[in-house]
């Protein structure tokens, strides 16, 4: 049968019809009719799709010489060994970065801690709860000039909600959403605004709430012009933060621009009973709430409900256990007798194992969803990173990072990076940079760079 089209398409229309006597309707992803002829950008006003970044975080680090081969120079392709295997089916679209250092300058390296702060802020700490500087998402959510409903989305597969590494400072540190049927209502619940959606009615309740808000940013100069510098600190991040939650209603007021990349997900349906077991998360639970947590990032992200995100896998000290087991992949790494064959320790290899089986599923999901010319992810960078390079001995320098997607063309992938020891910032310092943040340097004393790795930009 043909079907004749009467006018051109476009990106407000959906597929319509009955289901069980009610109405539906589909949206659309991107197709051609809704981009200029390159499929780079929106047809109607030229702009170019926007590009995301993100951030995914495991502990525990790899089982060195049986992850990743190493290399002594920067080249093409990626040898994945035992433990990474299931990532060559995404080699093309990803970067590692093996060979860097974490120097201290004297100061303690606080385990589990010292590794993931001082890669994301630049900075050593100097106790083992001090974050001396804003992580690298943050800065890079305060660049992103067109605003979104939330400045970033955090989530953890692990159910352990204060595991999240994302900070503006050590008394700033949000906590994420540790179940996929929280993290859902968050995004896809009674707020969410389907942007394919003809009809539009801003929500009374946020008409009150922004005028709330309103009038208490208005009294913010006569209270803080009363207060020592440390407070004017203090104060000056919670009305930033005010500010952030009014921009967010604001855009709450107005209907959002279509965009046919966005399909709803479907509701989690488990009871999500397991969520903050103190013993820890079976691995086979962890496993699943990242599942689904992938899907439903991947489509906030789609639905322009966020630009930034930071997901984690495993915290820090990675309390997941085996099925009907107490110990904990941590406690494996410290405890567990290597095999003298293998030269390492089978069990808490295992668990690395299925960690970066599970990046693998974070990163198909994201190139699944088509958009423009290719796909979600052409369009994202996310920063993959762990606190150490071998848990057993607690080592920093080696600590391995990988990047996936293109960043809007800006990004060449498939690329082995070799740091020769250079500081680990050099990646943190790039990934800004490529989301457009106008750095010349990142970091403090010898974690300080302004050495971009130019063999990744395009």
């Amino acid at each position: 049968m043909t079907v004749l089209l009467p006018r051109a398409a476009t990106r407000r229309d959906v597929l319509r019809g009955m289901m069980g006597g009610a109405a539906v309707t589909v949206a659309l992803p991107f197709l051609d009719a809704f981009l200029n002829t390159n499929g780079t950008a929106l047809a109607a006003t030229g702009a170019p799709l926007p590009v995301r970044f993100g951030t995914w975080y495991w502990g525990l680090g790899h089982t060195p010489g049986h992850a990743i081969r190493p290399k002594t120079t920067t080249s093409s392709g990626i040898e994945f060994l035992e433990e990474c295997k299931t990532l060559k089916s995404v080699e093309k679209d990803i970067n590692f970065y093996g060979g860097f250092n974490m120097p201290l300058d004297g100061r303690s390296n606080y385990t589990h801690f010292t590794g993931w702060v001082a890669s994301r802020t630049g900075s050593a700490p100097s106790s083992n709860n001090e974050i001396p500087a804003p992580t690298l998402d943050l800065l890079i959510a305060d660049s992103m000039t067109a605003p979104t409903r939330f400045v970033t989305i955090d989530a953890t597969a692990c159910g352990i909600a204060r595991e999240n590494y994302s900070a503006r400072s050590t008394n700033s540190r949000a906590a994420a959403e540790a179940s996929p049927e929280k993290l859902y209502a968050r995004v896809f619940g009674p707020e969410f605004v389907d942007p394919n959606s003809a009809d539009f009615t801003p929500d009374p309740r946020v008409m009150v709430r922004k005028s709330v808000l309103s009038a208490v940013g208005e009294q913010s100069k006569a209270l803080t012009s009363k207060l020592g510098a440390a407070d004017k600190i203090r104060m000056d991040e919670y009305f930033t933060s005010i500010r952030q939650i009014e921009n967010q209603l604001d855009l709450q007021m107005q209907k959002p621009q279509p965009n046919k990349a966005c399909m709803i997900p479907p509701s989690p349906t488990r009871d999500g009973a397991e969520q903050n077991m103190p013993q820890g998360l079976e691995i086979d639970t962890v496993i699943n709430n990242h599942k689904i947590m992938a899907k439903i990032m991947a489509m906030a992200v789609a639905c322009n409900q966020t630009k930034v995100f930071n997901m984690v896998f495993s915290d820090n000290f990675s309390h997941m256990r085996r099925p009907g087991q107490t110990y904990t992949h941590h406690l494996l790494t410290h405890e567990e007798t290597p095999d003298k064959e293998l030269g390492y320790q089978p069990v808490a290899f295992w668990f690395n194992t299925q960690t970066m089986n599970s990046l693998t599923t974070f990163i198909e999901t994201f190139k699944a969803i088509p958009e423009g010319d290719g796909s979600l992810l052409d369009n994202m960078l996310i920063f993959a990173a762990t606190e150490t390079n071998y848990a057993r001995v607690h080592s920093l320098d080696g600590t391995p990072i990988f990047t996936a997607g293109k960043a809007g063309g800006r990004m060449k992938t498939g690329l082995h990076i070799v740091g020769n020891g250079d500081p680990i910032t050099r990646v943190g310092l790039t990934a800004m940079q490529v989301m457009g943040l106008p750095l010349d340097k990142w970091g403090s004393k010898s974690l300080t760079t302004s050495k971009t790795i130019t063999e990744v930009l395009a």
